[in-house]
C-alpha cells in the first residue's frame, strides 16, 4: 500500500465518509456534528490560507488555546500545506509563549480568545518573527495583526493551490513539533516525521482494534503527542467522530453526555475518579458493603484474567455477569465510561493499586508508556496481554532494550528526527541509532517492562545508598486524601518527605468528622498519611524508608511551576518552593 501522509487521509475521507460527523462540539442544543467533507474542506482552506499567508514549507506555525476544532483545522492544514504545526500550552504564561514563538521563529499564530491574545499582546516587542494572529471562532480583537477565522479560512478561497504542497510531503517530512512540557530546562522542540505520525497511529489502531464506530472525547493539551495522537492522527487514519469538551471542569458531564468508547486519562485523572468512587463505596455498610467487596474480588480475578488473555471458570463468569448488572455497570455508567471499550492511562506512572481497584470494577485500564520523542508509545498493554503493574511489552515494530546501566533505549520508525535547533540535545539523546529514554526498567521473564525510576530523579543518601522515589510516591498517592508526594533525600540522612493534599477529598473528611481549621495542621489527618506511609514503608528496605513529612498547606499547582500542563511533577522547582520545609525536617 502506498505511503498515505496524515492531511492526505483526512482529505480522502471526505469522499470516503462524506456527510459522517468528523467532528461534534456542545452548542446549547447539545452536541453539534461536522461531517468530514466539511472538515476537509476547511483543512483545505487553512492550508491555503496559511501559504496565501507567505507561509513556506518546513517552516514553524505555533497554536495556543484549549482543545477546539479550529486547534486540529489549522494543525493539519499546517502540515499539507507542508508546514510545521506546534502547539503551546494553553495555561503557558506570556514569557513562555514568547519562548517558543521566537525559538520557532513561527512567522503565523493561531489564538483562542482574547485573553490568549492578551499573552501575546504583552510581549509583542519581544516576537520579531510573529507577522500575523489568527483568532478562533467568536474571538474580536481589533488590531491590525489579527486576523479572524472567517478572514483567514476566505483566504484560502482561490489563492495558492495546496496540490503541490502535500504531494510533496515524504515520509522523512517533519510535520509537527512538540515542545517537550520541560520538567526541568526551557522545553525542547521534538521533531516527528509524517511516518511518524502516520506510522504509529496505524499500529496503535491495530492494536485496539479502533474502528469508524470509536466516540473520543477530546479534553487533555494537544500540545501533547497523547492527545494528539486520539484526536488528530488515529482520528485520521480509522474515521472515527471526535467530541471537543467544553473543559477540564466539565470533564465528567461531558463524559455522561458523550459516553466514549476509547478514553485517554493521565494518572490524575485516574486518581479523581478512584478517590470519588471509593467514598461512594465507602457509604455502603452491612449487607451492601459484603456485597460490594465480593464483587470487587470477583471482578479483579475476571479482569485480570481477561487482561493477560486467559479464560475463565464458568462459575466466575457466571457471578461476574451478575454483578455487572448489579456493581459494575452502575459504576462505570456513573463515571460516563459505561460504553468503553478502552481506557488508557499515560504520560506518567500511576500506582498498580489503582489499576486493579478499577479491574475490580471490570474497568481494565490499560498503561502506556513512551514519550514525546517516540511519537508516545515505547510499550503498551492492551486487551488480551496485559500485566497490571506493568507498562507493557514493546509497541509493534519497536525495539526496546536495557542498557548496562538500566536505561530503557528505543530504536524504530516511531523515533523522532531529533530536536529542533538542537544538534547538541540530539546527540545526547541518540547514540548508535537508539534513543536513550531517561528513565531506568527492567523486563519480566513474559517480556514486560516495569519502570524502576528515572536516571535524574535518583536518590543517592548520605551513605551512599541509591533509592528510586517512584514505588514510594505511587504507593502514597493510593490514599484518597494525597495529591501529590515528592520524596527528598538526596545526600541526606535519611528520605523525607513533601505531601500535598487533595482538596476535595479534604473538604469531605473534615465534614464527615466534623473537623475545623487549616488542614495541614489537623492531627486526623496527620495520623491518616502516617498510617499511609507506615504501610508503604512496611515494603522496604529500611533505608528506603521514609522518617519523616510535612503536609503542604496547598496544592502543587502549574501557575505556581510545579506541575507541568499535563500535571507531571517538577521535581527541582518544588524542592526550590518549599525549601525552608524541607530543610525544617532535617534540623534535628
Amino acid at each position: 500500500m502506498a505511503f498515505e501522509t496524515i492531511p492526505q487521509r483526512v482529505l480522502d475521507h471526505a469522499q470516503r465518509l462524506g456527510s459522517a460527523p468528523a467532528y461534534h462540539v456542545r452548542g446549547a442544543s447539545g452536541w453539534e456534528a461536522t461531517s468530514w467533507q466539511t472538515y476537509a474542506g476547511e483543512v483545505r482552506r487553512a492550508g491555503s490560507a496559511l501559504m496565501a499567508l507567505g507561509v513556506e514549507t518546513t517552516q514553524p506555525v505555533c497554536i495556543l488555546g484549549a482543545n477546539r476544532p479550529e486547534w486540529v483545522i489549522f494543525d493539519v492544514g499546517a502540515m499539507a500545506a507542508g508546514a510545521v504545526p506546534a502547539g503551546i500550552y494553553a495555561t503557558s504564561s506570556p514569557g513562555e509563549c514568547a519562548y517558543i514563538l521566537n525559538h520557532s521563529e513561527a512567522p503565523v499564530l493561531l489564538v483562542e480568545n482574547e485573553s490568549q491574545w492578551q499573552k501575546i499582546a504583552s510581549v509583542r516587542d519581544q516576537l520579531p518573527h510573529l507577522r500575523h494572529v489568527v483568532m478562533m471562532r467568536g474571538g474580536a480583537v481589533d488590531d491590525p495583526m489579527v486576523i479572524g477565522w472567517d478572514d483567514f479560512l476566505a483566504r484560502g478561497d482561490g489563492g495558492p493551490n495546496l496540490e503541490e504542497r502535500l504531494a510533496g510531503l515524504r515520509p522523512d517530512t517533519v510535520s509537527t513539533l512538540i515542545y517537550t512540557s520541560g520538567t526541568t530546562g526551557q522545553p525542547k522542540g521534538v521533531m516527528l516525521t509524517q511516518d511518524n505520525l502516520a506510522w504509529t497511529a496505524a499500529h496503535a489502531c491495530d492494536m485496539v482494534d479502533a474502528s469508524q464506530k470509536e466516540r473520543v472525547l477530546s479534553y487533555l493539551p494537544l500540545s501533547h503527542i497523547a492527545e494528539q495522537m486520539f484526536t488528530i492522527h488515529i482520528a485520521a487514519v480509522v474515521g472515527y467522530p471526535v467530541y471537543y469538551a467544553e473543559s477540564l471542569d466539565k470533564l465528567l458531564s461531558n463524559l455522561l453526555e458523550v459516553k466514549p468508547t476509547m478514553f485517554f486519562g493521565v494518572p490524575r485523572v485516574w486518581e479523581k475518579f478512584h478517590a470519588g468512587v471509593v467514598e461512594k463505596l465507602g457509604e455502603a455498610h452491612g449487607a451492601k458493603a459484603k456485597l460490594a467487596e465480593r464483587a470487587m474480588a470477583i471482578g479483579r480475578h475476571v479482569t485480570t484474567r481477561r487482561a493477560k488473555g486467559l479464560g475463565a471458570s464458568f462459575t466466575d463468569v457466571a457471578q461476574y455477569k451478575a454483578f455487572d448488572k448489579l456493581v459494575y455497570s452502575k459504576v462505570k455508567d456513573g463515571l460516563g465510561l459505561g460504553e468503553a471499550r478502552v481506557c488508557v492511562s499515560g504520560a506518567a506512572p500511576i500506582a498498580s493499586e489503582v489499576l486493579e481497584f478499577f479491574a475490580g470494577l471490570g474497568l481494565p485500564i490499560y498503561e502506556v508508556y513512551g514519550q514525546s520523542e517516540d511519537t508516545g508509545p515505547t510499550t503498551f498493554n492492551v486487551p488480551g496481554k496485559t500485566k497490571f503493574g506493568t507498562v507493557g511489552p514493546p509497541f509493534p515494530g519497536v525495539e526496546v532494550k536495557i542498557a548496562s546501566d538500566s536505561e530503557i533505549i528505543v530504536r524504530g520508525r516511531n523515533v523522532f528526527a531529533g530536536y529542533f535547533k538542537d544538534p547538541q540535545s540530539t546527540a545526547e539523546t541518540m547514540a548508535d541509532g537508539w534513543l536513550h529514554s531517561g528513565d531506568l526498567g527492567e523486563f519480566d521473564a513474559d517480556g514486560f517492562l516495569t519502570i524502576t525510576g528515572r536516571k535524574k530523579d535518583i536518590i543517592i543518601t548520605a551513605g551512599g545508598k541509591n533509592v528510586a522515589p517512584t514505588l514510594l510516591e505511587g504507593g502514597l498517592k493510593t490514599h484518597p486524601l494525597v495529591a501529590e508526594v515528592v520524596v527528598i533525600g538526596d545526600r541526606r540522612r535519611f528520605l523525607a518527605a513533601l505531601v500535598s493534599l487533595d482538596s476535595e477529598a479534604v473538604e469531605r473528611f473534615m465534614k464527615e468528622r466534623e473537623l475545623s481549621g487549616p488542614a495541614d495542621q489537623s492531627e486526623e489527618i496527620r495520623a491518616e498519611i502516617q498510617q499511609a506511609i507506615d504501610e508503604v514503608n512496611a515494603e522496604m528496605a529500611r533505608v528506603e524508608q521514609i522518617k519523616k513529612f510535612t503536609i503542604l498547606p496547598r496544592e502543587f499547582s502549574i501557575a505556581e511551576g510545579e506541575l507541568t500542563p499535563t500535571l507531571k511533577v517538577k521535581r527541582n522547582v518544588v524542592t526550590s518552593n518549599f525549601e525552608s520545609e524541607i530543610e525544617a525536617m532535617y534540623a534535628d
